[in-house]
Order: C-alpha cells, then sequence, then structure tokens
C-alpha cells in the first residue's frame, strides 16, 4: 500500500490534461473520450450488473494462478465480496465503456475475466463485436458467463484455461484483435510474456491496455520495458492503467494524463 501511495505521488507530480498534449490522435482520445462527462445509458447497466453482484452472497473457490490478493486470505469468497474488492469499479467500467465506444473495436481479447465488471462494460460498448474473455478460475468464469446471459449479453466468448497456454495458441495462428485488455496477472514476468506472445497479432489499429501498472515495482518495471520496445509508438499512463498504441505515422512519444 505504502508503494502505491508514493507512486500515485510521483503520478500526480508528473501528470497533465489535455492542454499539455499537442498529438492530435491523443487529444482527441482524451477530450472526445476520457474526458466525456455526458451521461450514458449503458451506464445503468453497468450498475445493475455490479448490483446483482454486490447482492449474491454466495461463496465459491476460487483458483488464483496470479499474483493473489491484497485482500482475501482464503480461497473461500462470497460473491459480494469479490464485485466489491477485486472487480473493476463503477468509474473505470464506464471509462472501459466510452474506450470500446470510441474505437469500436471489431475483435476484443480480455485477459482475466473475474466476474465480468470489464467484460460487460466491453460488450456493451460494441455490441457488434466478438469478444474472448479468458479466465482461469472456473468457478469465477462461471459466474460471470451467468450474469451476462441474465443481462442478454450474447457476443461474449468464456475460455477457462491458464492465459499463458492459450496465448500460444493464438500466437500460433496470428489472430488480430483490435483491443486487448490485460487483466489477469499483475506479475512482471508474465505480463511481459503476454506481451510477447501477442506482438505478432498487432496492426496499425491495434490497442492494448495494461491494469494496474502500479501495482508494485515489478509492474512498474514491466511497464518501463513495455514503454521502450521499437514497435510501441504512444503510451498513456493513467495510473491504473496504461495504453499503448502501435501506429507507425505517430512518433514515440508516453503521455501520463489524469482521467
Amino acid at each position: 500500500m505504502l508503494f502505491q501511495i508514493k507512486s500515485y505521488l510521483k503520478f500526480l507530480w508528473h501528470s497533465k490534461n489535455e492542454h499539455a498534449v499537442h498529438s492530435p490522435f491523443v487529444f482527441s482520445l482524451i477530450t472526445k473520450c476520457f474526458y466525456d462527462r455526458k451521461p450514458k445509458l449503458e451506464y445503468q447497466v453497468l450498475k445493475d450488473y455490479r448490483k446483482a453482484l454486490l447482492e449474491n452472497k454466495n461463496t465459491i473457490e476460487v483458483t488464483d494462478f496470479g499474483a493473489g490478493s491484497k485482500v482475501f486470505k482464503s480461497n473461500k469468497r462470497e460473491i459480494s465480496r469479490i464485485a466489491k474488492t477485486a472487480g473493476i469499479t463503477q468509474k473505470r467500467g464506464e471509462l472501459l465503456f466510452r474506450i470500446t465506444s470510441y474505437f469500436q473495436p471489431d475483435a476484443i481479447l480480455e485477459i482475466g475475466t473475474s466476474l465480468g465488471l470489464a467484460t460487460v462494460a466491453l460488450s456493451v460498448g460494441n455490441p457488434k463485436a466478438q469478444i474472448t474473455t479468458l479466465e482461469g478460475c472456473p468457478e469465477t468464469s462461471k459466474i460471470a458467463q451467468e450474469q451476462l446471459e441474465k443481462f442478454g449479453l450474447t457476443n461474449v466468448e468464456f475460455v477457462v484455461s491458464e492465459f499463458s497456454n492459450y496465448l500460444e495458441k493464438v500466437n500460433t495462428s496470428m489472430e488480430p484483435f483490435s483491443l486487448i485488455y490485460f487483466d489477469g496477472n499483475h506479475q512482471k514476468k508474465a505480463t511481459l510474456e503476454y506481451f510477447d506472445l501477442l506482438l505478432p497479432t498487432i496492426t496499425n489499429d491495434t490497442l492494448w491496455i495494461f491494469d494496474d501498472i502500479h501495482w508494485s515495482a515489478e509492474m512498474e518495471d514491466a511497464w518501463e520495458t513495455i514503454k521502450k520496445h521499437p514497435k510501441v509508438t504512444v503510451t498513456i499512463d493513467t495510473f491504473q492503467w496504461g495504453f499503448v498504441f502501435f501506429r507507425h505515422e505517430q512518433p514515440k512519444e508516453h503521455f501520463i494524463i489524469r482521467v
């Protein structure tokens, strides 16, 4: 916790808003998407989905292949508590919805379904997109699948698998994903492994979003490595998330933006 506080203070010191951005592409993203304060009808879907999970007092056995939880001491967890402490916040869900709506990706990969709080934002952000969401824990994946079906969201394919096993197959088939949301393993080695495995699938319009880039010192190291990669052009640090673009026409530049 102390590490994240220090990281956040450092972020605040260096962060800017749209007035310090000279890239037309990034300026448009910030003003028309990040800072879009207009109410959206879809936000209610996100709220209702969250409410249903928060009211679910059932307990499941969680299989965790990632960095583990800083909150839970046992793998037996109440669904409502998982939704409250481990899932994406309402504010972040709304931002993820706006990003998906803004870019309209046709193929989306989510690495780390959990209870589907981010999945629902991706789904309503572009109902025409084909979404593949990976989860290592069959119990949480089952809950997410049941919830999305209740909300009539049918553009999501659920895959229960260890992430690297699935991503190696994606690497081989060269399947393109317009947007990839990385939220499954907050460890440097795993994050960079996923990065390398998926790199052959990028196009000029690909967007990758890495969650919890300031989770730990090693995640910050991973983020620094990603920023420096020669195929990466534009990166945006919003503290919680790191945005990665591979646009050939863009000069290599890094932005630290308050959202």
